[in-house]
């Protein structure tokens, strides 16, 4: 790398004896801030130092244009952001134009999520003649019917359990509790496997899901237990995950005409806009199967 202008050889050298950062860090800034510098070398306008709104925003466009992801226009704006705050700071300059440009948003990559049929394949796979099969799928039916995170389902006590009214008071982050519905096949599963396979694994205390030892099945193992099932219904182990699982619980819900509110509530939001992403996926998938199915698609 050809020496920095003066300015952003200054800047460097605060980072390193004022911040602290790393030299890998600081080369990082310095690479960024030499692209701009570059730039605006090649375009003839003003130095790094005295660059303005207009030259930064050209400068952002010429870099999406040339192919940079979102994520690496971002982390180069943040550089630049930096280094105008501190010339702004030691005077060198009276403005901070970095201010005034927005960063480039990334695109949130949508969940993977299973198709209906694939889930049906998943569900059915557990052998309901062995005590584990009974408790994997009650395990699998909850899972899907309640969207519930992996460490809430493993974590979960008979005392948990209104069978009655089919709901499920689940304790999640931040301790915070919901009541979600299990639906009439998981309840089924649920009694089923109460009645006649949880006696058989000998859990410790009221352990709804018991693995080794009658303690509390871990994440590790029901991870082990649900590609081994999925292998088993035809599903790559690249596509299945339990949160795999709460994504298709929630995008169904959304295709077959949830409101957001509603899923937000059932899988324990704080926020709404993280549950907007499922209006994405169903988009997509209706999408999809229309290119798939429709003649003229």
């Amino acid at each position: 790398m050809s020496e920095p202008e003066p300015s952003i050889g200054a800047f460097l050298e605060y980072l390193v004896a004022v911040r602290g950062l790393s030299a890998r860090t600081v080369d990082a800034y310095g690479r960024d801030l030499a692209a701009l510098a570059a730039f605006l070398a090649a375009h003839g306008g003003e130095s790094a130092a005295e660059v303005g709104e207009e030259s930064l925003t050209a400068w952002l466009r010429a870099q999406k244009s040339s192919g940079l992801s979102a994520a690496t226009r971002a982390r180069r704006l943040a550089a630049v952001r930096a280094w105008l705050r501190w010339l702004r700071e030691e005077r060198l300059r009276e403005d901070d134009p970095g201010l005034r440009i927005p960063a480039p948003r990334r695109r949130r990559p949508l969940p993977r999520v299973l198709g209906q049929a694939e889930v049906e394949r998943l569900l059915a796979g557990p052998d309901p003649a062995t005590p584990r099969g009974l408790r994997d799928r009650a395990m699998l039916e909850l899972l899907y019917a309640s969207g519930l995170r992996v460490s809430e389902l493993c974590a979960l006590r008979t005392g948990q359990l209104d069978l009655r009214r089919g709901l499920v008071r689940v304790i999640g982050k931040g301790s915070r509790e919901r009541l979600v519905p299990a639906g009439s096949k998981a309840l089924a599963a649920l009694r089923e496997y109460l009645e006649r396979g949880r006696p058989a694994l000998r859990p410790r205390g009221d352990t709804l899901f018991p693995g080794r030892g009658g303690r509390p099945m871990t994440r590790q193992n029901f991870w082990v237990q649900l590609r081994r099932l999925g292998r088993e219904a035809g599903i790559d182990a690249d596509r299945l995950s339990p949160h795999v699982v709460r994504h298709s619980f929630a995008t169904h819900l959304v295709e077959h005409g949830a409101d957001l509110r509603t899923v937000q509530q059932l899988l324990g939001h704080r926020d709404i806009s993280t549950t907007e992403i499922y209006t994405h996926v169903a988009r997509e998938r209706l999408r999809q199967l229309y290119d798939e199915h429709h003649p003229r698609a």
